[in-house]
């Protein structure tokens, strides 16, 4: 079955993020690896990175990807933005090389007015300059689906393909793909035949050995709001049918996924606990490639 995780925290250090994973028995997980709503984070002592290996390895957790800052936006007009941006990418990347980590899950960015074709340009402009600098990351860099809110890019499949073919010569890249998301954008993921259709659809555009990792969500928003609001699974318009199919798609069988929904309780359980629960009773023995080999 694939390998279920969380978003876990790194309050009280990285490997106490995985001891959290382990804590509510998580294959995978994903991490910030500073405050997300910073520029600039806490340099990482190499008694931390040293300590989150040994438990990785003791855990068997991975894959591992880290989000980058919500305040990134590689795709802004603002000359002083962008290079803020560019400057901080980078160093997300080069913190996720020196944790060791899978993936880098980034979101594109806002054009704020410029159009779609200028934002993305202005994007692979940022990666183009990161280039330049010489830093080449071991860790891949994955385009994360969005809900396409306000100028959002990400939202549609043909974006993330064009970020994926302008990426730099020898840049590993790839896609997040967020369940909650993809449905608020306006790709049907309900029932099984929407499943089927939606991946035929992503395979079609961007190929589905680009897909790496998933966000899996419920919408508290309706299909094609491009509203993103994150529910607990079972509780929005993303169909519990959908999320059968993918946890149970032989093509996905060692992908992590992981919950990014609201660090809650409910009579005393944690919704994380909670969720987890619901996504393993979908899972049955791996069935057919259905994402890669669509049935009618």
């Amino acid at each position: 079955m694939p390998r279920f995780g969380v978003h876990a925290s790194i309050a009280k250090g990285f490997d106490q993020a995985l001891v959290e994973g382990q804590n509510l028995g998580c294959e995978s997980l994903q991490i910030f690896t500073k405050s997300a709503s910073q520029w600039r984070g806490k340099a990482i002592g190499q008694e931390s990175v040293d300590q989150f290996q040994k438990s990785r390895s003791d855990l068997k957790i991975g894959p591992i990807a880290s989000h980058n800052s919500y305040l990134i936006n590689l795709a802004t007009p603002d000359d002083a933005l962008w290079t803020k941006s560019a400057g901080a990418l980078r160093e997300e990347l080069e913190r996720a090389d020196l944790l060791g980590l899978d993936f880098l899950v980034m979101h594109p960015g806002a054009h704020v007015g410029t159009g779609e074709a200028a934002g993305l340009k202005r994007i692979l402009e940022g990666l183009a300059w990161i280039d330049k600098q010489g830093f080449h990351a071991k860790t891949r860099i994955l385009f994360e689906t969005t809900a396409g809110q306000g100028s959002t890019l990400g939202n549609r499949f043909e974006h993330l393909r064009t970020l994926i073919d302008g990426s730099p010569k020898g840049w590993k890249t790839g896609v997040c793909l967020d369940t909650c998301h993809i449905l608020a954008a306006g790709y049907r993921f309900s029932t099984a035949q929407d499943y089927r259709d939606t991946f035929r659809e992503f395979d079609r555009v961007v190929g589905l050995k680009h897909l790496h990792f998933f966000h899996i969500n419920d919408s508290a928003k309706p299909l094609g709001s491009k509203v993103d609001r994150h529910a607990h699974l079972g509780e929005g318009h993303v169909g519990m049918e959908a999320l059968r199919q993918l946890v149970n798609d032989a093509a996905f069988t060692s992908h992590g996924m992981v919950l990014e929904t609201a660090k809650e309780k409910r009579d005393g359980i944690t919704m994380d606990e909670i969720n987890l629960k619901i996504l393993r009773s979908l899972t049955r023995k791996p069935g057919k490639n259905l994402a890669g080999k669509p049935q009618a």
